[in-house]
């Protein structure tokens, strides 16, 4: 049984949009892609220099909230001939960790982190800190997202923190927004799939009164997020109709909307 026949389907993903397109087809719906993540650009040289600062300076924390962001450090301590040197000194902190994708780079390399996000978001990684030795020395991985903030929350429990931002993401074209926008107000979508919250906050920051896209979403076009993190940005932007699945995983968000529609 195709649960998504006749429904139209927006993409907001960047990297997976073609997969996820796939898995709607399967279940007889119709995606349109509209790539509002932003193009990823690496901070190449920072990267390096955070990669020598987190292996020459005392650091009693590493904080690893993406998968990219980890893998980035070590492309770029390989680089510079301190890949070794990198994994070695990752293996002597305490390491707390974000996200599955983070958990997954972990294993690769037989390390194992301290504390773990539970529900994947890093107000709950946090939780752990509040119960660790203020004054430690913390190696904050971020990127150009909620970055300020991460670090301000850290610091306000008594922790040094150290950003490293390796990678960053580019605002997405005002075409490709302005379109899906237009798309929502039309109704000429029955939903919108989102897999980060990055196209959540480029989605709502591209209006300065975003009143008539939340209406539209409550209204009419279904919201879906692959997972706590992206549903929660969802709704602090004002939407109480989001749906996600118990996995955050791409194929488990098209088959809980399936089961919606169904």
């Amino acid at each position: 049984m195709q649960k998504l026949k006749g429904r139209r389907i927006g993409i907001a993903a960047s990297r997976q949009g073609e997969a996820i397109t796939k898995l709607i087809e399967k279940q007889g719906g119709t995606g349109s892609l509209f790539s509002i993540q932003g193009k990823q650009l690496l901070n190449e040289a920072d990267s390096r220099n955070n990669v020598q600062d987190f292996i020459q300076l005392p650091f009693d924390w590493a904080v690893l909230t993406t998968g990219i962001g980890a893998k980035t450090l070590e492309n770029s301590a390989e680089s510079i001939q301190e890949k070794e040197g990198f994994l070695n000194k990752l293996s002597q902190v305490s390491i707390a960790v974000r996200g599955s994708k983070t958990l997954r780079w972990m294993k690769e390399h037989s390390l194992e982190p301290l504390l773990t996000s539970e529900d994947g978001t890093m107000e709950n990684l946090f939780q752990g800190f509040k119960q660790e030795h203020k004054g430690s020395r913390v190696f904050l991985q971020a990127y150009n997202q909620d970055d300020a903030a991460l670090q301000e929350t850290l610091e306000k429990l008594g922790y040094t923190v150290y950003l490293s931002k390796p990678y960053q993401y580019e605002k997405p074209e005002d075409e490709i927004l302005d379109s899906l926008i237009q798309h929502i107000y039309d109704r000429a979508l029955d939903a919108v799939v989102f897999t980060s919250k990055t196209q959540v906050q480029n989605l709502f920051r591209s209006l300065s009164d975003p009143s008539e896209l939340v209406r539209a979403f409550q209204e009419h076009v279904l919201p879906v997020a692959v997972g706590k993190v992206t549903a929660k940005e969802l709704e602090k932007n004002g939407l109480t109709r989001v749906i996600q699945p118990e996995q955050p995983k791409m194929g488990a968000m098209v088959m809980t909307l399936a089961d919606y529609y169904k």
